[in-house]
């Protein structure tokens, strides 16, 4: 079952030594919406899944516990009618009648997957699972799983829990969206051989979100297959944006407010900023908004170089929403063609300059990698300067500040503009640090005596693989 996975090799180790290991672990896995959290876990464990329960959104108390009696009772081998608990403690009670009852040298793995849906307010069920682990499960060869999207609420009431969960997670897994290798390793298991310039295409809109790619069929050019899945009428992808922070966030009308405010300003704001456009009060709430966002990978934040705290910028970094912003959204026919005709706008021409920017940013070790600087310690960061009456504003999209007292500036534009930006970086920062310039392209540079003179390093699409 393993060997069906694409990818994920860090979290199967890790799942191959707790299973090897004796006594009991509590593992807790959080991701955004559709990443493959559940798949990862049911298949990593097959072979030790003794019990398996998720939770219903938007179900009452009453309902979870009558599902998760249900769902114990056909655990059972032999028939059996397990009477619905009146309360977590009974279930959970329950639930280590189960385990006796199988009478293995095995490890038992239970999962419990959507857990921010299960405990709900007054339900219980936090100090009843508290009381099931450090009561009976902790000193058993059992390993406790619990998952959820709503990856902010599993940390602070799991891992941060200030009870008597406190400190007791073992290992927590922040299971990340595919790499666009291992995109390219999910598609050829597809059977779907597609240039990597078209995989670029595909992951700029859909990220590495496996049940997005999984949409993708073979025979599909990229053009096709987003013009079929993003605005076609039975698209997955038309309407999953009114899902997507709906299922993962209580009161996520603020949260897609935050998101399409930074989808407006894609080189990022400030906390200022955002107030300002959105009209929030700064305080706890927007706080809270932001940090959550940042979790779930939805946006990130940064320090600009050379500057401190107070200027963190806040950008939108998730592929998919800001696609869907920026056209889908704004797109009102779901006629054939719709993505070939607004791939040759202008509009495309600057989204596409910023979510190949995204995508650099996302495969940072790569460049390090292509650029031989992998084993030396390098913060990363962006550098804006607003234009006045004096001087022109323009901004570098990535540098690599590295701690061998040198700096990558890393750029999509041509040779000059890239010598110009050079010059304008040392002159406005002044660092004395050797500034490296790094040309950053799909396919390369035309080699000449001036390309020569100019780019130090360049770095193609491939290398990003």
């Amino acid at each position: 079952m393993k060997d069906e996975i694409c990818g994920r090799q860090t979290e199967l180790e890790i799942f191959d030594r707790i299973l090897k290991t004796n006594g009991a672990n509590f593992i807790a896995v959080t991701g955004r919406r559709r990443v493959g959290k559940t798949f990862l876990i049911k298949h990593g464990f097959a072979s030790n899944m003794f019990f398996y329960f998720t939770g219903k959104k938007e179900a009452s108390n009453q309902e979870q516990l009558e599902r998760f009696s249900r769902t114990l009772e056909n655990h059972y081998i032999v028939p059996f009618l397990a009477e619905t608990p009146k309360n977590w403690d009974i279930a959970f009670d329950q639930l280590k009648a189960f385990l006796l009852h199988k009478k293995t040298k095995k490890k038992q793995v239970i999962f419990l997957d959507e857990v921010p849906w299960i405990a709900t307010a007054k339900s219980g069920f936090l100090s009843a699972l508290d009381h099931f682990w450090n009561a009976w499960a902790v000193d058993r060869n059992i390993v406790l799983v619990v998952c959820g999207s709503a990856a902010s609420w599993i940390t602070k009431n799991i891992i941060n829990n200030r009870g008597g969960l406190h400190n007791r997670i073992t290992h927590h897994i922040k299971l990340k969206p595919f790499t666009l290798g291992e995109t390219e390793s999910f598609l050829k298991r597809k059977k779907i051989q597609l240039p990597k310039y078209d995989i670029i295409q595909l992951y700029m809109v859909m990220g590495g979100i496996p049940f997005y790619l999984n949409e993708i069929i073979r025979g599909d050019t990229a053009i096709i297959a987003i013009d079929r899945i993003c605005f076609g009428e039975q698209g997955l992808l038309k309407h999953e944006f009114n899902n997507l922070y709906k299922a993962l966030f209580d009161n996520y009308e603020g949260y897609e407010i935050i998101v399409k405010v930074l989808a407006t300003k894609w080189k990022g704001l400030t906390r200022q900023e955002i107030i300002e456009i959105s009209g929030y009060t700064n305080g706890g709430g927007l706080t809270r908004i932001l940090n959550d966002l940042e979790e779930a990978s939805f946006i990130m934040s940064y320090q600009p170089f050379g500057k401190i705290e107070r200027n963190t910028i806040y950008r939108l970094i998730d592929e998919y929403s800001l696609f869907y912003l920026s056209f889908i959204a704004k797109s009102r026919s779901a006629l054939s063609g719709t993505w070939a005709n607004l791939s040759q706008s202008q509009k495309y021409k600057v989204w596409a300059g910023y979510a190949f920017e995204c995508l650099c940013i996302k495969h940072l070790d790569r460049i390090k990698n292509a650029l031989g600087i992998a084993g030396v310690y390098s913060e990363s960061a962006s550098f804006y300067i607003k234009g006045n009456e004096i001087q022109e504003g323009f901004q570098i999209d990535l540098l690599i500040d590295r701690k061998d007292n040198a700096i990558n500036i890393c750029e999509k534009k041509y040779a000059q503009q890239l010598w110009n930006r050079r010059e304008q970086f040392r002159a406005i920062s002044k660092t004395r640090k050797q500034l490296i310039t790094t040309l950053v392209t799909t396919y390369g540079m035309e080699i000449n005596e001036h390309s020569l003179s100019v780019i130090d390093n360049v770095v193609t699409m491939k290398n990003l693989f």
